[in-house]
């Protein structure tokens, strides 16, 4: 018996087809930072360029259809610094459209934005995009919305000072990001994980978390393939792995462990049975820094996921320290840049490195891209070389100082180069010139459904809301064949589930529904159609009217660390609390406390509302442990706003990234005290704001005026409640209490 199809089929969906053509992703046509053009120029220096365009940038600019769209900032310190999506005419560099955000919540310095790259989806134009901190967006090739997501409020995404941000990938309807998160239930402990959105409606379809605890971050992006019929990609990740997903349905595949930290660079595909990795960390087997290898693709796709060792090696070469420049190939040679500031040139069969050319002191991020038989290559210093290879070196065609540290690849289209500078954007070449791509290939006809997945495949709403869910059979090999109808949805509880919690929440058709009063939740539901079943998980986050005292929560567990102390988790929708945070007993209540169990943790922001949340007031009582000498930071995150009371500053502070915004007054703070902590964000019709905080010893009346009154020049609009700890070294504890959000 077949199932009853919403929409008969899909329509076949073509990579890279008709409309939309360009170099799409920051690896152009083929993915491998490789050109099909010929007639580039041989010169590209400052001074004689087609055009420039004034903003900051350390990635890729993208070209579809004559539109190039770029990732930038603006501003030099403060409330200036702002990112940026432009879109320019690829030829006359006009701007066309423009959308700025505001960083928040990161801990990114001024000269680490911009590291990262856009992608237009080849069958609608749309450009895809994650910012610095992992608000990740979707636009039309016009400068329409699509949708918006925030990683970090959603999904927990974590923020490194680095600022490396992978570029989004687009396969067929859905848009890939990668990024670190600490989430919740089983997805609570930090990981590198890959989100694969639907690339019209920002539902998200699925996760996934293919490798182990991370220790860096990674903006090395999914390269596609096949595996035994299915679609699969490769990608490093920050915990030093590289990686095998379904394409499809994000189930991890196999992994091989490369290095001892994150792997930035993008793997290169060697025909169907091999694949290149490098990276710039320490090895797993020697204390050396740095490796290229070359791994033999399994042929067979396995029913769970299979960890491989050093069998999988055709080569190693160690001469290779890329920490985060991505190697091509080109004419049947590997090149790559490498931390020592050198241009390697390695064959590919054997591993064996056949040249090496120093062009630089050091190097990092930018990646060289090859066409029309040359290579260009920008370095970190600033300089910019354009090179031919041979046998046994490679030939100077030109070279020159831009001034400013390069750190994305050229972009190459219509007989143009594209590169950013950290200063500026540049195009070189002549005014006429056609693309060359590839052509498209038809998407494989898919087969029978053999079984369902629901989308979104993780949700969350606030008390009074709902969400459409969607049901989609996929054949035998993971494609999707076409939407089903429900025939009934119920609660699931995983049989491996540590705690048997339940979403206070009803279906109605295919819409969960919650009460006004309904209570903070989380769990699963499992859809049945025609004999086949799939699951979606998701939490009911704290709306207007929230309260919590914690005081339900019987303490049934030890401390881990110290037998005396009775403990419990924080509640279950909070994002990554359950292994930051204890609920346990203190001055005669039940109260939130930091743990100090693990030094990495020591900083901890963890949400428990929804992102869309604005003009709030969120108060709660306040504490820090210590002495006169010593004492930690705690504080409240209301609509990105981090307000916090700083024991060792002995202040009031408002702040957002600390490098952008941060506002203080002196407030007297004793450890060992309770306060009540009270704020509030205004937003103006004209883009500005002001954050209001106020603290007080608790138990004494309220002063009537804010202690604090920032004024914002770009305020956020909208963002999550959220806790924050800061114990440095792990040494003093902070403690929450009574907290509440509610309209002013």
């Amino acid at each position: 018996m077949k199932l009853t199809l919403l929409l008969a089929t899909l329509p076949l969906l073509v990579a890279g087809a008709a409309e939309t053509t360009g170099w799409l992703n920051w690896r152009g046509p083929l993915h491998t930072g490789v050109s099909l053009e010929t007639g580039l120029p041989d010169k590209c220096e400052p001074g004689s360029e087609l055009w420039s365009y004034d903003i900051h940038g350390a990635g890729t600019p993208v070209i579809a259809n004559g539109k190039l769209y770029a990732y930038g900032f603006y501003g030099e310190k403060g409330e200036d610094v702002r990112e940026a999506l432009l879109c320019l005419d690829a030829i006359t560099g006009t701007k066309l459209w423009e959308v700025r955000f505001s960083d928040y919540l990161s801990d990114i310095i001024y000269n680490r934005y911009g590291i990262g790259a856009p992608t237009v989806d080849p069958a609608t134009g749309n450009v895809y995009l994650q910012l610095s901190n992992g608000h990740s967006v979707a636009y039309t090739g016009d400068g329409k919305l699509l949708w918006e997501r925030s990683l970090m409020e959603d999904f927990g995404r974590l923020t490194f000072p680095n600022g490396r941000t992978g570029a989004p990938a687009i396969f067929e309807h859905l848009a890939i990001f990668h990024c670190v998160t600490a989430n919740w239930g089983t997805d609570g402990p930090a990981a590198d994980r890959f989100y694969a959105f639907d690339k019209i409606t920002g539902d998200l379809v699925w996760s996934s978390t293919p490798g182990t605890r991370p220790v860096d971050s990674s903006f090395a992006i999914p390269v596609f393939a096949k595996l035994d019929g299915r679609d699969v990609f490769y990608s490093g990740t920050g915990c030093g792995h590289v990686v095998c997903i379904d394409a499809n349905t994000g189930k991890p595949l196999w992994r091989f462990r490369l290095s001892q930290g994150g792997i930035n660079g993008q793997v290169i595909l060697l025909g169907d049975d091999r694949l290149i990795a490098s990276h710039g960390q320490e090895n797993t087997d020697a204390s050396t820094a740095g490796r290229m290898v070359c791994l033999k693709i399994p042929t067979e796709y396995p029913a769970e996921l299979v960890t491989y060792g050093k069998e999988m090696e055709v080569w190693r070469n160690d001469d290779i320290t890329a920490f985060t420049s991505s190697p091509i190939l080109a004419d049947g040679k590997i090149y790559s840049t490498i931390a020592t500031g050198s241009l390697v040139c390695i064959d590919p069969e054997t591993g064996k490195t056949l040249w090496t050319e120093k062009l630089a002191p050091d190097q990092i991020h930018a990646s060289p891209t090859f066409g029309d038989g040359k290579l260009y290559v920008p370095m970190f210093d600033g300089k910019f070389h354009i090179l031919k290879p041979g046998a046994e070196k490679p030939e100077s065609v030109f070279n020159t100082d831009f001034g400013a540290n390069l750190l994305g690849a050229p972009a190459i289209w219509a007989g143009k180069v594209y590169m950013f500078s950290k200063e500026k954007l540049y195009c070189f070449g002549a005014k006429e010139g056609a693309f060359k791509g590839v052509d498209p290939t038809l998407a494989p006809a898919r087969g029978e459904i053999a079984s369902l997945q629901v989308v979104p495949s993780e949700f969350k709403m606030t008390p009074g809301g709902s969400v459409d869910f969607k049901v989609f059979g996929l054949d035998a090999n993971g494609r999707r064949v076409g939407e089903v109808k429900a025939e009934s949805w119920e609660t699931f509880i995983p049989p491996t589930a540590r705690v048997q919690s339940t979403v206070d929440a009803k279906f109605e058709g295919s819409t969960l529904k919650s009460a006004p009063d309904a209570k903070l939740s989380a769990g699963a539901f499992k859809v049945t159609a025609n004999g086949m079943t799939a699951t979606t998980r998701g939490r009911i986050v704290a709306g207007y009217g929230y309260g919590a005292d914690f005081d339900e929560i019987e303490l049934s567990m030890k401390n881990e660390f110290d037998e005396t102390e009775a403990v419990n988790f924080p509640p279950l929708p909070w994002l990554g609390a359950r292994i930051k945070w204890y609920v346990l007993e203190k001055d005669g209540s039940k109260v939130l406390a930091n743990r100090l169990d693990n030094v990495l943790f020591q900083r901890t922001m963890n949400f428990f509302g929804a992102s869309h949340m604005s003009d709030y007031v969120l108060e709660g009582d306040v504490m820090t442990d210590g002495n006169r000498r010593t004492m930690s930071t705690v504080g409240l995150v209301n609509q990105r706003y981090l307000v916090t009371l700083a024991g060792n500053n002995q202040i009031l502070e408002v702040s957002s990234n600390h490098d952008r915004l941060k506002q203080s007054v002196k407030f007297p703070i004793k450890a060992n005290t309770w306060y009540r902590l009270k704020t509030h964000v205004k937003a103006n019709a004209d883009g500005t704001g002001t954050v209001f905080a106020k603290a007080w010893p608790r138990g004494e009346d309220e002063p009537a005026a804010w202690t604090l009154e920032a004024p914002v020049k770009h305020v956020h609009p909208q963002g999550a409640p959220a806790v924050y700890a800061f114990s440095p070294q792990s040494q003093k504890r902070v403690y929450i209490d009574n907290i509440k959000v509610t309209k002013p």
